[in-house]
């Protein structure tokens, strides 16, 4: 089953010149073909693949959405509620098992959060492909920047299309922190207790990947797995592997069939040295891997560099808020750079009490920069990348851990001129191998990494720029700024591999 506002009669066997898959498919390239049959949806499950397996596929309209009746309010109680009786009459219709779960990619991956937290009774198991689950924190203000392009298109398109409550856009616009408006619209994690079946992607840093990786961090579920990648968000769910997964974990928990899924594995891990096909696929039992070294890498803002030993001396460097800062580190043996990044910065206002930070990491091999899959096609994206206002430094240490910094995001606290503070940025989750003499390289801006455009940008991710100023960043001497990633040395024989392809 999939709930979504998007139109579920929206399908390619209703156009008669079939051209009704959706625009964005053609709009957003994919590094692999996208294939699905005529009666698939909008980023739902393919009846083509799903009926002949011996399941029935239910597609439905929100409220609001479609053919639906009522005005919808997205992410809201309500739409749980409307779902949590969808599934309960599903279950008990003569053609219905009375097993029912859950699938599909981003709203239809996100609807299926709060009404899972309800627990209804008939739900067996959910595969949420793909979905933020705290849209301020991972999509409309990440770090506390305000995300100011998908959200537009997206807001206006999902207006179009159903009947909804209020202005999302409006709202995003006049609510800079993190109120009980943004809390109502996020789910109760720690509540979902089914089974469950996480995408968690490398490849879609400015929308989907933290709240993916934070489900599985935080529910409640006692089973659940992760299955990880940094291919084309479409090509990549309705490909032959990813279909086998969803498969063996559905077959287990809603048909009972002894495949062996419960003993597999938690974590699916795929390795990328550059663009969207893995250099290696291996299996793991947590995530991020119990195995992982995890290591700190000081800044030195005397010469620009990260050195494995802090500075003893106290250095600075000036920046403004138009300009940037890059750090750079030679990797000294060959190795796999795995889950989440923290960087941790000292930074002193000039003549400007606010700031956002843009913290990026790169690789270089042999002077070229190795690019990889990124967010709405994008196939120049950089490995990592995490945003912070200086304002909003104030972390939850409910929340936090030394690798994965979390905000509080409920009050501003500008800086006095001339005033000293730590601000800790957590960067998006990744899976990254690097050999001897690669270069990591640290960004550090006071606006977006890409410019906005189609042809040589991110285009439609962008994120307001810093109001103007002047800063300087500060390491050594006390001051302990520096990158925190874990690692893993790899064989000689893998290395190799993957330099000869």
């Amino acid at each position: 089953m999939s709930a979504h506002p998007y139109g579920k009669d929206r399908i390619p066997a209703k156009s008669r010149n079939g051209r009704a898959a959706n625009f964005q498919y053609r709009l957003f390239p994919q590094p692999e073909p996208v294939s699905f049959s005529a009666w698939t949806s909008w980023e739902a499950p393919d009846p083509g693949v799903w009926v002949p397996h011996g399941y029935v596929v239910v597609n439905a309209d929100l409220r609001g959405g479609g053919t639906s009746e009522g005005t919808g309010d997205l992410f809201s109680d309500e739409e749980a509620q409307d779902y949590y009786d969808l599934i309960e009459w599903a279950a008990v219709q003569p053609w219905s098992s009375g097993r029912v779960g859950l699938d599909g990619v981003s709203y239809l991956c996100m609807s299926q959060y709060k009404v899972a937290a309800l627990n209804p009774p008939h739900l067996a198991a959910i595969c949420p492909w793909e979905g933020f689950s705290d849209l301020y924190r991972d999509f409309v203000r990440p770090g506390g920047s305000r995300e100011d392009g998908f959200s537009i298109v997206w807001s206006k398109g999902t207006s179009k299309v159903a009947r909804l409550r209020g202005d999302l856009r409006q709202e995003i616009r006049a609510r800079p922190e993190r109120d009980a408006w943004y809390r109502s619209k996020t789910p109760d994690l720690e509540r979902i207790r089914v089974p469950m079946l996480v995408c968690g992607s490398f490849s879609d840093h400015s929308l989907h990947s933290r709240g993916s990786f934070e489900v599985f961090r935080r529910a409640g579920s006692t089973q659940k797995w992760l299955y990880t990648h940094r291919g084309g968000k479409w090509s990549t769910y309705y490909s032959a592997r990813a279909t086998a997964a969803r498969i063996g974990f559905f077959d287990h928990f809603l048909k009972g069939v002894a495949n062996g899924w419960d003993q597999r594995p938690a974590v699916h891990l795929e390795i990328h040295d550059d663009g969207p096909a893995p250099a290696a696929v291996v299996q793991e039992d947590a995530w991020p891997p119990a195995n992982l070294d995890w290591r700190p890498l000081w800044l030195d803002a005397r010469d620009r560099a990260l050195r494995e030993a802090s500075p003893a001396a106290r250095s600075q460097a000036a920046f403004s808020s138009r300009s940037g800062l890059r750090f750079q580190w030679s990797v000294p043996e060959d190795m796999d750079v795995i889950g989440p990044m923290a960087l941790r910065l000292w930074i002193k206002a000039q003549d400007a009490g606010d700031l956002v930070l843009f913290a990026g990491i790169r690789k270089f091999r042999a002077g070229a920069e190795v690019t990889f899959e990124g967010s709405f096609g994008f196939s120049g994206d950089i490995v990592s990348k995490g945003w912070q206002r200086a304002a909003h430094r104030e972390i939850d240490d409910r929340l936090s851990s030394p690798a994965q910094p979390v905000h509080t995001h409920d009050r501003a606290a500008p800086l006095a001129s001339g005033e000293i503070a730590r601000v800790d940025i957590a960067l998006r989750q990744q899976a990254t191998r690097f050999l001897k003499g690669d270069l990591l390289q640290l960004d550090v801006r006071g606006d977006w990494h890409f410019p906005r455009n189609p042809l040589s940008g991110q285009f439609p991710t962008f994120y307001a720029p810093s109001p103007k100023g002047n800063w300087v960043l500060l390491s050594g001497g006390g001051h302990d700024s520096h990158l925190l990633f874990g690692s893993r040395a790899i064989s000689v024989t893998a290395a190799q591999a993957a330099r000869h392809g």
